[in-house]
């Protein structure tokens, strides 16, 4: 029904940057707040961004001043602009997503990508 597509993570060396794109497709009724989290192996996934359906944005404090989520409602699409890379920053991203899926009925629903790879060393 709703699928979130994730691109961009990779290899980049420390005080590099990168930028990690997820678009939401299928039986889209509206997106409320969109999100990217992390996870390291071993431990728990941590919320990183969040961006509001009104433009509302919230960071861990380790990647402020770093890090910009931003949405393009039109295309359904949340971006994460990562500057200052730091090796600690090396982990699986995932983009979410709390969605109202219109299908024979509506309902609201949270939704996830696949998940991408970034990964900072020289």
């Amino acid at each position: 029904q709703v699928q979130l597509v994730e691109s961009g993570g990779g290899l980049v060396q420390p005080g590099g940057s990168l930028r990690l794109s997820c678009a939401a497709s299928g039986s889209i009724f509206s997106i409320k707040h969109m999100a990217w989290y992390r996870q390291l192996p071993g431990k728990e996934r941590e919320l990183v961004a969040v961006i509001t359906s009104t433009g509302t944005l919230k960071y861990v404090d380790s990647v402020k001043g770093r890090f910009t989520i931003s949405r393009d409602n039109a295309e359904n699409t949340v971006y994460l602009q990562m500057n200052s890379l730091e090796p600690e920053d090396t982990a699986v991203y995932y983009c979410q997503a709390n969605i109202e899926v219109s299908v024979l009925v509506h309902y609201t629903a949270s939704f996830w990508g696949q998940g991408t790879q970034v990964t900072v060393s020289s």
